[in-house]
């Protein structure tokens, strides 16, 4: 006698997978998984000023390598007025979306952490 019993345990990622496609139908139909306007335009934000910053940074340590330039006399009011230019030089790259693209690397990832903190709040026991 042949008998061919097959047992098939149940596989406990297919209930987890299912658990998170009812949590995110839930969190977007009601809305309250998606940040709002407000927080992304401010994360939007905080990554341009990051860029900017950095970029800017990075231009002070650069000019810091070359020689004074002889053309403006050089001077106090020369140093504060460059770097006051460096900086506005970065901050528009920054903002214009070119830059050096970290400043969208950066906004994803806080919009990314902030979606977490949002996903972690809702009860997802059973």
């Amino acid at each position: 006698m042949d008998i061919n019993i097959t047992t098939t345990a149940p596989d406990p990622s297919e209930n987890m997978a299912d658990k998170a496609r009812l949590l995110q139908r839930t969190l977007s139909k009601d809305g309250s998984g998606a940040l709002t306007e407000k927080q992304r335009q401010q994360a939007k934000k905080v990554s341009q000023d990051f860029e900017a910053l950095f970029v800017g940074m990075m231009m002070k340590s650069m000019r810091a390598t070359v020689g004074k330039d002889m053309l403006t006399g050089g001077g106090h009011g020369d140093e504060v007025y460059r770097s006051m230019l460096d900086q506005e030089y970065a901050n528009a790259a920054a903002k214009q979306g070119g830059g050096l693209g970290l400043a969208k690397i950066i906004e994803k990832d806080i919009i990314r952490q902030e979606s977490r903190k949002i996903v972690s709040k809702v009860d997802t026991k059973e």
